[in-house]
């Protein structure tokens, strides 16, 4: 056994000297000290030999093992570097210029939202947020909302358990800041809300809001108009008009649809808009007395306005976009071009 170490040792000598570069370098370590090498071939031959023998020929086979890696490990340091092997041009240039690395952007409707609560910060509103999980209470009850209204169904919200549910909507955030603020109030909501709708190219089970509200004394409806007019114009641009359309709301009295002329025809009608030449962007009211009793706000003396408006209808039109489920499909294709 010693006969065979020692010519396993010569034999490395021998090859260690032909080594000319790294991958050899690290062939013969492995042909030496791999599972299947020299070495593991010796190790395998222990239980063969007599008891008192086997003790001594480990301690060689260690042996064996430091001394392989020593000469290798020498052998390793006395190649030349292979950044520039003889006759190559360099692998590695310092005077190209670096890679330009990817660099993230925020998502379309994320930049919707910064825009919609820049444009209000300058009118003076100020952003509050609030739970994703709500209690009927404020998703419904104190927003004048009655127990037989379809919005409260199954089909239409999603509950979790008895009162609590995912909200369908942020109005529930101007209940929560009225309850711990006295007026002035001015502040709007965004955030996610849910609802159990059918995913196609206009709707999805999820989907972001903004709210706004207003309270004060002597709050009309002309402010409100003011307020959206200045949003609309600041937002899609100085030539797109605005009308008002009466509506219903439960939590607003009277309440107004906001149109806004199309953007992709000029109002001169197209398919996007149905070829009426105007597109239906947000609801907006007066709040409702109703509401205002919830909140202990005296209804004789604070009158106030609400809002909302939905990001991703409000994105797909300031872009062109068809199809809102190109948003949450996370391809960079798309998502780049913002």
């Amino acid at each position: 056994m010693q006969k065979k170490i020692e010519e396993a040792k010569r034999g490395l000598e021998n090859e260690v000297k032909a080594i000319t570069s790294l991958k050899e370098a690290e062939l013969l370590k492995t042909k030496y000290l791999g599972r299947k090498g020299v070495v593991s071939d010796f190790m395998k031959m222990l239980p063969t030999l007599p008891i008192e023998q086997r003790a001594a020929f480990g301690q060689q086979l260690n042996a064996l093992k430091g001394e392989i890696t020593i000469i290798l490990e020498e052998r390793i340091a006395s190649l030349p570097s292979e950044a520039a092997p003889k006759g190559k041009q360099e692998l590695f240039d310092i005077t190209l210029p670096g890679t330009q690395p990817f660099i993230g952007k925020k998502h379309p409707l994320t930049q919707t939202i910064d825009d919609i609560k820049e444009v209000f910060a300058g009118l003076g509103f100020d952003v509050a947020y609030g739970p994703e999980v709500e209690l009927e209470y404020y998703n419904f009850d104190a927003l004048n909302i009655p127990s037989d209204h379809p919005s409260r169904t199954d089909f239409d919200t999603f509950y979790i358990k008895n009162d609590v549910l995912l909200r369908s909507q942020t109005s529930t955030v101007q209940i929560r800041v009225m309850e711990k603020q006295k007026p002035p109030v001015r502040i709007i909501a965004p955030g996610r809300v849910y609802r159990p709708d059918t995913v196609d190219a206009r709707h999805s089970f999820m989907f972001h809001q903004v709210e706004g509200l207003l309270v004060d004394e002597g709050v009309s409806f002309a402010d409100l108009k003011g307020v959206l007019n200045q949003f609309i114009k600041t937002y899609f641009g100085q030539n797109v008009q605005m009308r008002l359309r009466p509506s219903f709301f439960p939590f607003t009295e009277p309440s107004a649809e906001v149109d806004i002329s199309c953007s992709l025809c000029s109002g001169k009608g197209c398919c996007v808009c149905s070829y009426s030449g105007w597109v239906e962007i947000l609801g907006a009211g007066m709040v409702d007395p109703n509401v205002f009793h919830a909140v202990h706000y005296d209804a004789e003396k604070y009158t106030g306005f609400a809002f909302g408006m939905g990001v991703e209808r409000i994105t797909m039109l300031k872009h062109g976009i068809n199809d809102i489920r190109l948003f949450y499909e996370n391809d960079m294709r798309f998502l780049s071009q913002f």
